[in-house]
């Protein structure tokens, strides 16, 4: 099974990119954030000759999430379900895939240290880790993937000195990461390349950071335990990056043998 997460940050503005990657790569499972479209405004039309089940839950302007997948999933759910008020159908959404659970976040960016959003995603991945355990079991296959808006570890940032105040790489949501992975999941990409420095995000902001490779490792790709040993390889894909009019995030890919 090929999986791979992209947040595309406007799937509209994206097509130039995504379509020639999905018929190119065939992944079984491309989970998408960020598309950015309302429901009924979904570009369907534009899958019609790609042989993907698509499932999405958006909102205008903001977040969104799209799960695409070459079988229809055995079960399709969004947001937390968990009696709490419901703000995140558009960031989480769960498909089952050949009996194996496939979660796809786009966790909240944050903002600043001192706001109600950071307060907000600290929250968020508590509550992610309550969701994980009433809906998966840490000793069966499962996939956790998307943005998380985390660099976990210095190396998984540039010039790491520089951002211990960002709300991506503050200890506090470090450790609200590890402490929501700890509940079962493995870094695949770090399973891998326990040393490997290598990014999935460049800032639009600095017109220089792709060639400068000054970036963030905030896209990942997680498994359980049970699931670690039938991983082959992941990758990152930087040319989705490179292209023209490209997301600020580029592609990550992994190949599992079940």
């Amino acid at each position: 099974m090929k999986i791979a997460t992209y947040n595309v940050n406007s799937i509209r503005k994206r097509f130039d990119i995504l379509l020639p990657w999905l018929r190119r790569h065939k992944p079984d499972v491309m989970c998408l954030q960020e598309t950015k479209v309302q429901d009924h405004d979904f570009p369907l039309d534009a899958f019609a000759d790609l042989p993907y089940v698509i499932n999405f839950c958006g909102q205008k302007s903001y977040n969104g999430v799209a799960i695409l997948s070459r079988t229809e999933p055995e079960d399709v759910a969004f947001g937390f379900q968990d009696g709490e008020a419901e703000e995140d159908t558009t960031r989480l959404a769960r498909v089952v895939i050949q009996g194996i659970p496939i979660i796809n976040t786009y966790i909240p960016q944050g903002f600043a240290l001192d706001s109600p959003k950071y307060a907000y995603k600290l929250k968020w991945f508590q509550r992610l880790k309550r969701y994980f355990s009433r809906n998966l079991s840490a000793n069966k296959p499962a996939i956790w993937c998307g943005d998380m808006n985390v660099a976990p570890e210095p190396i998984d940032v540039h010039h790491p000195e520089k951002h211990k105040k960002h709300v991506c790489f503050h200890e506090d949501v470090r450790q609200a990461y590890q402490e929501t992975m700890s509940w079962g999941f493995v870094d695949v990409f770090r399973h891998h390349y326990p040393r490997k420095q290598q990014f999935t995000f460049w800032d639009y902001r600095r017109p220089d950071a792709m060639e400068a490779n000054r970036g963030w490792r905030i896209d990942h790709m997680m498994v359980t335990r049970s699931l670690l040993p039938h991983s082959q390889t992941i990758k990152v894909d930087v040319n989705a990056r490179k292209a023209e009019q490209p997301s600020d995030h580029t592609i990550l890919w992994a190949d599992f043998s079940v």
